[in-house]
């Protein structure tokens, strides 16, 4: 019997989610992975949402699926990201 993939690999690969630059949540800069996904969502054909939504969702996806496995380290850059994303798309709360 062959091993079977993750469901998360299997989402990745073949639902509508965008097309990401390799390896691009292993970075250790936030703006650089959020400027990918921005660059990522804004030409991607395989997106239902818009830019912004797809972008937050995939960086949440890869986030959630680690899940506990994540260090802190990690974890830090990718919340960071997500943050940077605000910004790249203009979407940065108020003070």
């Amino acid at each position: 019997m062959t091993a079977k993939k993750k469901w998360s690999a299997e989402v990745t690969e073949h639902s509508d989610a965008m097309d990401l630059e390799e390896h691009i949540f292993e970075a250790d800069d936030a703006k650089k992975i959020a400027a990918s996904l921005k660059r990522s969502a804004e030409h991607s054909d395989r997106r239902k949402a818009e830019p912004f939504q797809s972008a937050m969702s995939m960086l949440n996806f890869y986030i959630n699926r680690v899940g506990k496995n994540l260090p802190q380290a990690r974890r830090k850059v990718l919340e960071d990201a997500k943050d940077e994303l605000r910004v790249a798309f203009g979407r940065q709360e108020q003070a």
